[in-house]
């Protein structure tokens, strides 16, 4: 399985992408570090600390924003991936890169990159930023029955998201789109999930803009 994945994703050579004067307070890399036996590959995930600000106890890949002295996203994504869970840059295999993402509750954009890491692990979590931290097999993303939904209360109304349950740990939104974007197109893995859209979230965010402003 790996094997092919790795071959298939020719298809995204890797690129050494700068973000633009503008993106800079804007840009943000993250890395999907692959790693295990042929057969039965694992993607590294952490869960954010409970205490952030932001996205706090999601799960996420490695990584983080854009620093000045990155001299491109790929130092980024390996940077933030040493600082959050000690993964040396020099066991990691940069592969790939990833379509950039703009996730649909922040206004950043993401560039994932895919890298195989090889060698004895002794990663730890940086307690600042990182809560748990944790393997998840890619082959839990390759059965549709695994898939679940919930409702996700907004302060512009309702919106229903798909998460993939695992060990304890709900799986969803950037990082699960990511993940199966990918299997979707080295593994023909044919899963297709049903996520709220950008002008469903406009939509929403103008109802409630016109709610507070009353009527004219």
């Amino acid at each position: 399985m790996l094997e092919t994945i790795k071959n298939r994703l020719k298809n995204f050579p890797l690129e050494r992408l700068q973000p633009g004067l503008q993106e800079q307070g804007s840009t943000a890399a993250v890395l999907v570090a692959l790693h295990g036996d042929n057969s039965e590959p694992q993607v590294i995930l952490t869960q954010r600390a409970f205490h952030l600000n932001n996205h706090a106890g999601e799960v996420a890949f490695p990584g983080g924003m854009w620093d000045a002295t990155d001299t491109d996203l790929l130092q980024t994504a390996l940077r933030e991936a040493h600082e959050e869970i000690g993964l040396l840059p020099s066991l990691v295999e940069p592969i790939a890169t990833l379509p950039v993402a703009v996730p649909k509750r922040r206004s950043l954009k993401v560039t994932p990159f895919v890298g195989l890491v090889d060698g004895p692990l002794d990663l730890v979590a940086e307690p600042g930023e990182i809560g748990a931290l944790f393997d998840a097999p890619l082959r839990q993303f390759m059965n549709v029955e695994n898939y679940q939904y919930f409702e996700m209360k907004t302060e512009y109304g309702a919106l229903r998201f798909p998460f993939l349950p695992y060990n304890g740990y709900k799986i969803w939104g950037f990082t699960l789109k990511v993940l199966t974007d990918m299997l979707n197109s080295t593994l023909e893995a044919n899963i297709h999930l049903e996520y709220p859209s950008h002008e469903r979230i406009e939509e929403l965010r103008q109802s409630e803009q016109m709610k507070k402003r009353g009527p004219e």
